[in-house]
């Protein structure tokens, strides 16, 4: 029998969200019900909101969550009613040329739930990044469920849901940072402390945070960040190289998503270094850089699409490294807050005020 909960849409482009009464189905197979239990307020569900991402409104957001499993539907072996689960938006086909391949974090046939969520009225919901988690309950493919130990806070496990995972991915996934190697981070919100997190994990031997805002930069050497540099007040690439005995760092991370940090990361770089781009940019940005410069310098020009992730191997991997005490998940979370404070987490990010807002249900 379906199932009526509250949940937060976003109506219409750049209009407020609101509280809604959100109407569950039971799951299909492949699908599964999972009871929220806390959800981060990221940035792509601001996004949705402004009609960014698409203008499939109305969007039940939310996506960065964990929970329990309440129902499964037919065919669903890997998770249970009782479960508790990180909710992933990299439901892995298995069958792609990617997965074929032994590379399943590049899976390029995703899948969702494929019955829709709606309100008492019938109108169909689009949930954010096929999840919908500022919800009560919401229903997911049974693929979207990643299972890890229940002892670790639902506040923090969610987080690797996407921006924590996306940042850390970013370090230790697409940028393989390594023992002793020297690594600068360029934009310090959530997804660029969590590359800072990543990298220290992996032993890199400095790690250099770069921001705008002091408040960010102290929160990244908290993180493992050795040196802070602020791009306002000095040249970044200038003093990352002069961190590095004048040569640039092994890895830049780009965690703001622009045309002019990306140029830093470029310039900041050693010969053969790698770039990592996890910063998203918007549709109209350009990029121009001198093809000999590309050529000359060598190294590697990548993106990193959440993280190059498998929520499989890397999710309870990390709530167990988080778990050990390895792994200071807790210090991403600013605020706790209800459903009904998501707008006014919306505006406390325009301000920066917060790493992560997160809504416990």
């Amino acid at each position: 029998m379906a199932q009526e909960v509250r949940g937060v849409i976003a109506p219409s482009k750049d209009q407020p969200v609101r509280v809604e009464t959100i109407v569950v189905p039971d799951p299909g197979p492949g699908e599964a019900v999972v009871r929220v239990q806390a959800c981060g307020v990221c940035h792509t569900d601001l996004h949705y909101k402004q009609g960014g991402i698409s203008d499939e409104f109305p969007f039940l957001l939310g996506h960065e969550a964990a929970g329990v499993v309440e129902l499964v539907g037919e065919g669903v072996t890997d998770v249970a009613p009782g479960d508790f689960v990180i909710l992933n938006w990299r439901a892995v086909c298995g069958q792609c040329r990617a997965c074929l391949r032994g590379r399943p974090w590049y899976c390029f046939d995703t899948h969702n739930a494929a019955q829709k969520m709606t309100l008492t009225d019938g109108t169909e919901l689009s949930p954010a990044l096929g999840i919908g988690a500022f919800a009560e309950k919401t229903l997911v493919a049974a693929g979207q469920c990643t299972k890890v130990d229940p002892a670790v806070s639902p506040q923090v496990a969610g987080l690797l849901g996407c921006g924590v995972m996306a940042g850390i991915g970013a370090a230790i996934n697409t940028g393989n940072v390594g023992r002793g190697d020297t690594v600068a981070v360029i934009g310090c919100g959530g997804v660029g402390d969590a590359a800072v997190a990543g990298s220290n994990l992996a032993g890199a031997a400095k790690i250099i945070a770069v921001d705008i805002d002091d408040r960010k930069l102290e929160t990244a050497r908290e993180l493992g960040a050795t040196h802070t540099v602020n791009a306002r007040e000095s040249d970044p690439v200038a003093l990352i190289r002069e961190l590095t005995g004048g040569f640039g760092a092994d890895v830049l991370i780009e965690a703001v998503g622009r045309p002019e940090t990306y140029e830093q990361a470029f310039y900041a770089r050693d010969l053969a270094g790698t770039v990592v781009l996890v910063g998203v940019p918007t549709p109209e940005m350009k990029l121009e850089l001198p093809l000999l410069d590309v050529f000359g310098r060598g190294g590697a020009l990548k993106s990193s699409w959440y993280g190059d992730c498998l929520p499989s191997r890397d999710f309870p991997m990390l709530i167990d490294l988080h778990l050990q005490g390895r792994l200071p998940l807790e210090k991403f979370v600013t605020e706790t807050i209800r459903l009904d404070d998501v707008e006014k987490a919306f505006e406390r990010m325009h301000h920066g005020d917060v790493l992560r807002s997160v809504v416990v249900l």
